[in-house]
């Protein structure tokens, strides 16, 4: 498609990245084309700041997106190293994989916000509010999925149904890891504020269906985010 067809066929979506965004992919093409090899030391952060004229907080969190996949490892006081060229087929995300997580997440979510509709009180409300509010202020990225996996917790308590509090509980700092991942690389934290306040507003209205269906759409959207890092066959 040349570019007059390419304008022709109407406006095109920009996509736009942020810095941390920017280094981190070239770094992670440098690792997977070959040019840093499996064993070899990156570049100091102050280094790695002047080359690509950033900040050492915008290195830090590229850094962490290669390690989120399982491409670099920091020793303390020795650097980070190329452990993998490519990203592992279905990446461990603290006690369980991410496929298994995907799969296992809908059926145990979405029927917890159905049941959370007609089931959660005042205080639960209020409390489900009051983290989408300082998740939406949130600038830390630690902090931010630490509230974010407070946020399904607290749905699934609030189903009234003490096996899904309990497995949600169970899966809560893979769900963190899951989170943390997904926001470094894929950037999902904004929409993801969108899709909380849905499915809070579902809960609210005490409709079941509806609530199901954001969490659904939700946890969809998780899942294709997951399949953009690791890869169709994965999430």
């Amino acid at each position: 498609m040349s570019l007059s067809d390419s304008l022709s066929a109407g406006p095109q979506p920009i996509v736009r990245v942020t810095a941390a965004e920017a280094v981190f992919s070239a770094i992670r093409d440098a690792i997977e084309t070959g040019e840093l090899p499996v064993g070899s030391k990156l570049s100091p952060e102050t280094v790695l700041a002047t080359q690509y004229a950033v900040s050492r907080s915008v290195i830090r969190e590229a850094l962490r997106s290669c390690a989120a996949l399982g491409l670099t490892e920091t020793h303390t006081g020795k650097g980070t190293f190329v452990i993998a060229t490519h990203t592992a087929r279905d990446r461990v995300l603290g006690t369980f994989s991410a496929r298994s997580l995907m799969e296992a997440r809908p059926h145990i979510e979405i029927p917890a916000a159905q049941f959370a509709a007609t089931r959660a009180t005042t205080e639960q409300l209020n409390q489900l509010r009051g983290i989408i509010d300082a998740m939406e202020v949130e600038d830390d990225p630690e902090m931010w999925v630490t509230l974010d996996a407070g946020f399904h917790a607290l749905i699934a308590t609030a189903s009234g149904n003490g096996v899904f509090e309990r497995v949600v509980n169970d899966i809560r700092e893979a769900m963190v890891n899951q989170s943390e991942t997904i926001n470094l690389i894929t950037g999902r934290q904004h929409p993801s504020h969108t899709e909380h306040r849905e499915i809070l507003a579902a809960i609210e209205a005490g409709d079941g269906p509806a609530a199901g269906h954001a969490m659904a759409a939700h946890l969809a959207a998780v899942d294709e985010a997951l399949t953009q890092i690791l890869g169709a066959e994965t999430a």
